[in-house]
């Protein structure tokens, strides 16, 4: 059982007020927070909850002053307005023309910036944590990168000078409290691998994750809490309807307060006993979004977590986060076929803790050695078929464009195994970054190919859990690499033309 400290009650209004803040789609893809808009922290040990210090949003930090056409946040009641009240709350809604909102911001990719030159990549992942759970991170302002904007928003909350480049202390500083907030909460921002979702989440309070049909849901150990994304996409997909379905289903919710715009929609109220809240947007035919419900009584915990998760939340990332870890019974990934004889090289992550291998179409695979530095997995399927083997190039071509060439997870294409492109870059030596925001489950072990269909090298996927200190996200194993640890292991690669798709096959993992 939580307990919550008596004096926190005195915490409701500011954070109902951030909450009112946070209605709207997130900063990063509409219209920016106040950089000034203070955000309270609600410190957890061993399930107790005290009071800490909390500023006062100054009152400039209205919701007139982010989206002047919203309703007043009067029309937002506090929960023992709530319960005073013989009237049940009505439902308000509003439309707002998505004209008057400016560009999203997410719609290109933002190339590395320049205020994060010299920096470590695990640090520039706890920076930009930071910056998001303070609600600094708002997306660009007259197409400046969004993370120069995020920097200047924190310097000018600081009352620092405003420069857009962070100082060793202020580095200092922002890492910190993303530390901090790491050990309260578990908090930590990522990609969901269904969905494409860059999400934040309060994994301490959300432990248990398990997939779902249109996404992943994260919850507590009893259900208290519980967040759940989904993507929904087809060529009839009109977020009007869909926007009418999450205010009737399932029947037990009563909506208290929507927001529909021309590109999204939120919903919230109550859902049996339970606070509920659904954020969506539409971007070609395809609706992202995630479902929020928590106990009634555990709204002073949730809440500032909250408003942490709406800053962060996109459903269209412009940058790359870690991708959330999913323990799955039935894993699928990539392998590439390297030898007549059945030699398969493939994302070493794939094949731990499996009780079967299988590649689709071969056979039962064994693997037979792993280089975790590389990266790297060797497997061999014994009396395969007939098998198009990949060919590796003694000179390796160099490339900064890439296309990533994998079978990704049934679920994504309704069950079959074609192979799938995926556009991207190669920066940072080995760091890929994607062109466009996909959703990426099953596609590690993926071949990449230049602009001219030769084979550089494959892909590898990193989570949250097992990303080590400066490795990026998504990256490439070198065709170099990939020749060297089969040399290591006495297998001969070819290294005659050949079109590196056809040596592309899906593994599948069964675990316990």
């Amino acid at each position: 059982m939580v307990r919550v400290a008596s004096k926190t009650m005195r915490c409701v209004p500011a954070l109902m007020s951030a909450l009112v803040l946070a209605v709207w789609p997130s900063a990063a893809e509409s219209a920016p927070l106040s950089a000034d808009a203070a955000k309270p922290s609600i410190k957890s040990v061993n399930h107790t909850t005290q009071k800490r210090a909390v500023k006062p949003a100054p009152p400039k930090a209205t919701a007139a002053a982010v989206a002047p056409k919203l309703p007043k946040p009067g029309a937002v009641r506090s929960d023992a307005q709530k319960i005073n009240s013989a009237e049940p709350a009505k439902p308000s809604e509003a439309k707002v023309d998505i004209k008057a909102a400016p560009a999203n911001s997410a719609a290109k990719p933002d190339a590395a910036s320049d205020a994060f030159a010299g920096i470590p990549l695990a640090e520039q992942l706890k920076i930009q944590s930071a910056l998001l759970w303070a609600g600094d991170y708002t997306g660009a302002v007259n197409g400046e990168d969004s993370m120069v904007t995020a920097i200047k928003n924190f310097q000018k909350r600081s009352k620092a000078n405003i420069t857009g480049v962070l100082t060793p202390a202020e580095r200092g500083s922002l890492i910190a409290a993303a530390r901090e907030h790491e050990q309260e909460f578990g908090w930590t921002v990522v990609v969901d691998l269904a969905t494409g979702i860059r999400i934040g989440l309060p994994v301490k309070m959300v432990p248990n994750v398990k997939e779902t049909a249109r996404g992943t849901r994260w919850s507590s150990a009893h259900g208290e809490v519980q967040v759940e994304t989904f993507r929904i996409a087809g060529p009839n997909l009109k977020l009007s309807e869909l926007f009418e379905q999450e205010k009737k289903e399932p029947a037990t919710r009563k909506v208290e307060y929507t927001v529909l715009r021309d590109d999204s929609f939120f919903v919230s109220g109550l859902q049996g006993l339970k606070k509920f809240s659904v954020r969506a947007m539409i971007r070609d035919g395809e609706v992202r979004g995630f479902t929020m419900l928590f106990d009634q009584m555990m709204e002073t915990i949730v809440a500032p977590v909250m408003v942490a998760m709406s800053a962060a939340f996109s459903p269209f990332p412009e940058r790359s986060a870690p991708f959330a870890a999913l323990a799955k019974s039935v894993e699928y990934g990539n392998g590439l076929v390297v030898s007549a004889k059945g030699h398969i090289v493939t994302d070493w992550k794939l094949t731990e803790g499996c009780q079967v291998l299988v590649a689709s179409g071969i056979g039962d695979a064994v693997r037979i050695a792993d280089d975790k530095e590389s990266g790297l997995a060797l497997l061999r399927v014994y009396g395969p078929r007939k098998v198009s083997v990949l060919a590796l190039p003694a000179d390796a071509p160099k490339a900064s464009d890439l296309t990533l060439i994998g079978i990704p997870d049934p679920k994504e294409q309704d069950g079959s195994d074609k192979l799938t492109e995926i556009k991207a870059r190669l920066a940072d030596g080995s760091a890929i970054e994607l062109r466009q925001p996909v959703p990426m489950a099953g596609f590690s072990g993926a071949a990449a190919l230049d602009g001219q269909g030769r084979f550089l090298g494959m892909m590898e996927m990193r989570n949250a859990v097992l990303a080590s200190p400066g490795a990026p996200p998504v990256r490439l194993i070198s065709a170099d690499k990939i020749r060297s640890f089969l040399d290591a292991h006495n297998i001969t690669a070819p290294d005659q033309a050949g079109d590196p798709k056809s040596a592309v096959v899906r593994m599948i993992c069964v675990r316990k």
